[in-house]
């Protein structure tokens, strides 16, 4: 299948480094103390942040830092795929661990100790790179809820196809078989505190299609950064005088 054509243009118009379109919204769950919903093209996920609070199960309490929790969930209409697995199937499981260690690496948990922070997240639609997303929108649902952060954590995803490689896989793109590579990236700090890869990729390669990952977090992080703004504008504004 051919995935970039002659023309230099992926099966959805975009060129090779063109992210999709990106949109969030803060605050989507009226009872969480954070919420956002955070789309990137067709992937549309939600997050709600709950805490910190007095921790539930006393033998995970510590005295010198808080408890992060993570929930990932898809919801069954999220995908044309009518055998959706049940909840705590074990994608779901890796899944969880993987946002709750990329969120760990950013909160500040030292500063909340005996206490909990649990974040939950739920793709509501699924079109490839559905773990950036949850990423994404747990981060501005920990900023909805005002929990220290070392920086704002943001993902995304490249990879190799065609010999070219390629931002911000869809669905298509992510199930062709081919190598790809998630990042999670801290921009103010320059770190990256999540790698993962599918697939193998040429030596040669794998600089040229992590950097261009790193690129998509720092572009999302700029839009977090406008998205979180704007809030507190409209905030601002609602308070008044």
């Amino acid at each position: 299948m051919e995935f970039v054509n002659p023309e230099g243009l992926r099966l959805d118009g975009r060129r090779p480094m063109e992210m999709r379109q990106l949109r969030a919204e803060i605050g989507a769950v009226a009872r969480a103390d954070g919420s956002a919903v955070f789309e990137m093209g067709n992937t549309k996920v939600i997050a709600a942040v709950y805490g910190p609070r007095e921790v539930q199960n006393k033998s995970q309490l510590s005295n010198d830092q808080a408890l992060v929790r993570c929930e990932y969930t898809m919801a069954n209409f999220s995908t044309g795929d009518r055998k959706r697995k049940p909840k705590g199937d074990r994608r779901s499981t890796e899944i969880s661990l993987v946002i709750r260690q990329t969120m760990e690496a950013c909160i500040l948990t030292n500063l909340m100790p005996r206490s909990q922070i649990d974040i939950y997240v739920q793709v509501l639609q699924a079109d490839g790179g559905t773990r950036s997303a949850c990423i994404n929108a747990a981060t501005l649902a920990l900023a909805d809820a005002g929990i220290p952060m070392r920086d704002l954590v943001t993902s995304c995803s490249a990879g190799y196809l065609n010999s070219t490689p390629l931002l911000d896989l869809n669905y298509l793109e992510d199930s062709a078989g081919g190598p790809d590579v998630t990042v999670g990236f801290l921009p103010k700090l320059d770190k990256v505190t999540l790698l993962q890869m599918d697939a193998k990729l040429p030596v040669d390669i794998v600089e040229n299609v992590m950097q261009l990952a790193i690129e998509g977090c720092k572009a999302i992080a700029t839009y977090i950064r406008e998205v979180l703004l704007e809030n507190t504008k409209q905030l601002e504004y609602r308070r008044g005088p």
